[in-house]
């Protein structure tokens, strides 16, 4: 439990973010890349869809670009069929995640397919740093049956660990990733209380996609987090999630900042207006 030199992070500021529409025609509620949390270094963008009403999500993602940063796409219901200028394709089914680095450049599409009609899950976008901007394109891959729990026994809680290494030993899948993210998602029963680690200096939020969560902070300070809220992270270096009287489910995600500038053109996210513009101009001439 709670080590007396730990001080419990809370939330400096919660968001229901705003509903509205992406791609060909998604309906997405978005949570960071608002008013209220323009950005929160090194995730630039987060975004939830959800719903069993096809006409609010079949028309996807056709073709776009992206270059200078990471998309990040976690399912927990229906799939996204991905394909790209590169040959890549494959499906990111209920459960999966696929860990995209752009950096210095991909076309691609996400198309939903549904299952029983529902479709749920996120797209995180992860800055990349100057140096790391004009990368090699990569993609980590990961089925659900491949992506770890840690259970943790007596608390009722447990987590799906898809990268960084929890405080019981656990790691996700997810490698290399030059911010050194920590991507939980947090399952709790009635009752259940779910502390970790987060490293002092990183930044990061908390997010509840079911039920509802308590977020605990210093000297006793608690904010109760509905369903599609969001709570940034105050400084500390330990998040402690609790359920009451029924289950619950969030996402705990924590990153190292980049500390530098940011300057996005749409789907393009470099240091320098300069770079922005070469980037439309690459992607205009096919050199993308």
């Amino acid at each position: 439990m709670t080590d007396e030199t730990s001080k419990l992070r809370g939330a400096t500021l919660t968001t229901s973010g705003f509903e509205g529409m992406e791609g060909a025609g998604v309906r997405i509620r978005r949570l960071i890349m608002t008013d209220d949390v323009p950005m929160i270094d090194p995730f630039l963008m987060l975004d939830w869809f959800h719903s069993d009403t096809p006409q609010d999500y079949l028309a996807g993602f056709p073709d776009h670009p992206h270059r200078g940063f990471e998309t990040v796409t976690y399912m927990l219901a229906g799939k996204m069929r991905h394909g790209d200028n590169k040959g890549n394709d494959g499906v990111v089914g209920p459960g999966d995640i696929q860990w995209m680095t752009a950096g210095a450049g991909i076309v691609h599409s996400e198309m939903p397919e549904q299952i029983d009609g529902l479709l749920s899950g996120f797209q995180l976008w992860v800055n990349l740093p100057a140096a790391h901007k004009m990368s090699a394109p990569r993609y980590q891959d990961v089925v659900a049956g491949d992506i770890p729990v840690d259970v943790r026994e007596g608390q009722g809680a447990s987590a799906r660990v898809i990268t960084g290494t929890t405080s019981t030993g656990i790691s996700g899948p997810v490698s290399n990733v030059v911010t050194d993210p920590l991507y939980l998602d947090v399952h709790l029963d009635a009752g259940g209380t779910f502390e970790e680690p987060v490293a002092y200096g990183h930044q990061g939020f908390v997010m509840v996609h079911e039920g509802q969560v308590t977020l605990d902070g210093a000297e006793g300070a608690s904010v109760v987090l509905e369903r599609g809220q969001l709570a940034v992270l105050g400084p500390g270096d330990l998040v402690r999630l609790r359920a009451e009287e029924q289950p619950a489910k969030a996402l705990l995600v924590a990153a190292q900042p980049i500390n530098e500038p940011v300057v996005q053109g749409g789907p393009f996210v470099m240091n320098t207006r300069e770079e922005v513009l070469q980037a439309f101009s690459d992607f205009r001439n096919g050199a993308m």
